[in-house]
């Protein structure tokens, strides 16, 4: 299976390939370019930073009309899943729009940014079959995705956010599985597995 990783400058790239190669993926490939994202098996789309800087840099590489289209399995990570919404308040940005929630910042009520362990609880066993009712995962974000029925897992953290998205074959995710243990291997696997 080959896994690629979207390499566009604004992901956390060097966890998420350790935490791959410990569940046993052998063939993983870091790239910004078009051909070899649409060639993967899976797709992975990270994203840490700004949401217009990860913005510009998708648009440098032409990733934003790519991603949309791609029709394999495809993961977005904490700004990644962000992204792939359909506009964030974060620089007042558009998404790419594959989900149709819109990502809002944290009314400042607790600490922002939300950094920590927080229980996931899931709604729907498409995805959440193989997945405990509710499981700890690590957040580190100051915006998040409201509730919408693409919703699949949510949390809550100063109110109910999406902590996961699903609509076809586009998965996202606002925790990162690469820092979220055994919990964050099995999300891996399970992504892996669709």
């Amino acid at each position: 299976m080959k896994v690629v990783i979207i390499d566009y400058g604004a992901g956390n790239i060097a966890s998420l390939t350790f935490a791959l190669e410990r569940i046993g993926v052998t063939e993983i490939i870091l790239s910004n370019e078009k051909e070899t994202i649409i060639g993967g098996d899976k797709v992975i789309f990270p994203g840490v930073g700004h949401a217009s800087y990860a913005m510009k840099q998708l648009k440098q590489y032409g990733l934003e009309l790519v991603i949309p289209a791609l029709k394999q399995p495809v993961l977005g990570i904490c700004l990644g899943m962000q992204l792939m919404c359909k506009a964030t308040d974060e620089g007042d940005e558009q998404g790419l729009g594959i989900f149709d929630a819109n990502v809002k910042k944290f009314e400042p009520l607790l600490k922002v940014p939300h950094m920590g362990w927080n229980m996931v609880e899931w709604n729907s066993p498409a995805f959440g079959a193989e997945m405990p009712v509710a499981d700890w995962f690590y957040f580190v974000h100051g915006f998040y995705a409201e509730i919408t029925s693409q919703t699949i897992g949510r949390t809550e953290y100063i109110n109910p956010i999406s902590a996961v998205l699903k609509k076809d074959n586009f998965v996202g995710c606002q925790f990162h599985p690469e820092k979220s243990g055994d919990s964050g291997e099995q999300f891996l696997k399970k992504f892996l597995r669709i």
